[in-house]
């Protein structure tokens, strides 16, 4: 274990909070699942539930480990040969999508022979991250012009948000408000920024348009997204939806301390209770301390992600930490929102915590690549440090010698001081003796 943990580089930090989230992830995930288990005439049974998240959380690490020893900047020339075949996902998701448990249509992609499925956009979320890290960071010999930056920029961004937006309104929103954000910390020029959110709004608008004018021209959850708003801000709960109702009567009685690991009574009732809304049952099981205590993991994580992006030798490294970085905490913020009903209901999941193979492996990914930035810094400082000892060691070792070489010249004219000295006395004698 000493050996396997001396293997880990980089931030501690973040494999110490990471690795806190997927271990306590067993309890509520365990406990949740029972409605699943009872699914399709099941037999109640949630080990399997449990196993099959192991496996998950098994791999996830895998992929954390391997990418973290990867050196970051490769990912510079991946991003730009994958964001293509993202598309080509994202398109194929569109129209092919399949469908999870009767919901959430058109956002999953199934892959032949195996049966796992996966959420493109998530994956085209990293890629397009990357993507924009690397534009701002790569070195210019003339100022950043709207022109050159649409086409360059601005264009890849527009064609993954808009193979995004039809099915999964929550992901785009969310994936457009962190490439803002990392453009702004990329030094972009605002008054570039402030014309890029105003086209997005129109763009927007004009779609929301086109899908009531046609609303059988391609698949959208318009209607969706528009009941869920209204079920948000009117008084009347709509009555075939009532997770938010299930999720606030889990939360409330869960009081201060909870009732217990395992004696949740809402996880029977809640739709998604093991993915979308596992932290009303964190609260319900574990109490306000319990979910106040899963919040503050986040929070450090996202303290220690700060510091790793402060710490990072160059621009896209610190760009790479904040892109991948801080969607897992917004998307953990708007996951508890959504349960405790500060925001409508959106389908993000809680990151490291929420069962579901592709959120986490999708989380793994980007954790593994944080940590290879933080790698960086670390072999970078260690460099410092060793090639400081090195110059300790030489300057002490020419200091050593310099020393002997004094004491050797001090004792070659002692001897010759005592030498005339004699030679000068002992005709004195001969002179004494006559």
């Amino acid at each position: 274990m000493k050996k396997l943990i001396g293997n880990l580089k980089g931030d501690k930090g973040i494999w110490s909070f990471v690795a806190l989230l997927a271990v306590f992830s067993f309890m509520p995930v365990f406990s949740a699942s029972s409605n699943l288990a009872f699914m399709n005439n099941g037999t109640g049974n949630t080990l399997s539930y449990l196993i099959k998240h192991a496996v998950h959380i098994i791999v996830g690490f895998f992929m954390i480990y391997r990418l973290h020893k990867t050196p970051y900047h490769y990912y510079r020339a991946i991003s730009r040969i994958l964001l293509p075949f993202v598309w080509l996902l994202l398109g194929y998701t569109l129209f092919k999508g399949t469908v999870i448990d009767g919901a959430n249509a058109s956002r999953w992609i199934q892959i032949p022979f195996v049966g796992i499925t996966f959420q493109t956009s998530t994956v085209a979320s990293i890629v397009l991250m990357i993507y924009v890290a690397r534009y701002l960071s790569k070195t210019r010999e003339t100022p950043i012009t709207f022109q050159n930056s649409f086409l360059e920029l601005w264009t890849p961004v527009g064609i993954t948000l808009a193979l995004i937006l039809p099915a999964n309104f929550s992901t785009a929103a969310l994936i457009f408000s962190m490439v803002i954000l990392l453009v702004f910390i990329g030094k972009y020029p605002l008054k570039y920024i402030g014309t890029i959110i105003v086209m997005g709004i129109v763009a927007f608008s004009f779609f929301i348009l086109i899908v009531k004018a046609f609303p059988d021209a391609f698949p959208n959850r318009v209607d969706t997204w528009m009941s869920r708003i209204e079920n948000f801000t009117s008084d009347k709960p709509d009555e075939d939806d009532y997770q938010i109702e299930k999720a606030k009567i889990a939360i409330a009685s869960g009081g201060l301390y909870g009732n217990g690991p395992g004696k949740s009574v809402q996880k029977n009732f809640l739709p998604q209770s093991s993915s979308d809304f596992i932290y009303a049952i964190i609260v319900e099981e574990y109490g306000l301390i319990g979910g106040l205590g899963v919040l503050l993991m986040y929070m450090l994580l996202f303290f220690r992600f700060i510091v790793a992006a402060h710490k990072a030798n160059s621009l896209f490294g610190k760009l790479l930490v904040v892109g991948l970085g801080f969607p897992i905490i917004f998307q953990a913020l708007i996951n508890m929102g959504v349960a405790v009903e500060l925001l409508p209901v959106t389908g993000q999941t809680l990151p490291l915590i929420s069962s579901g193979g592709s959120s986490i492996w999708v989380t793994s990914i980007a954790i593994g690549i944080i940590l290879s930035v933080t790698k960086k810094e670390q072999e970078v400082a260690e460099e410092l440090k060793e090639k400081e000892q090195r110059e300790v060691a030489l300057q002490k070792l020419i200091d050593k010698q310099l020393a002997e070489d004094e004491a050797e010249k001090l004792q070659d004219f002692n001897l010759e001081n005592n030498h005339s000295i004699e030679e000068v006395s002992n005709p004195m004698d001969a002179v004494r003796n006559k």
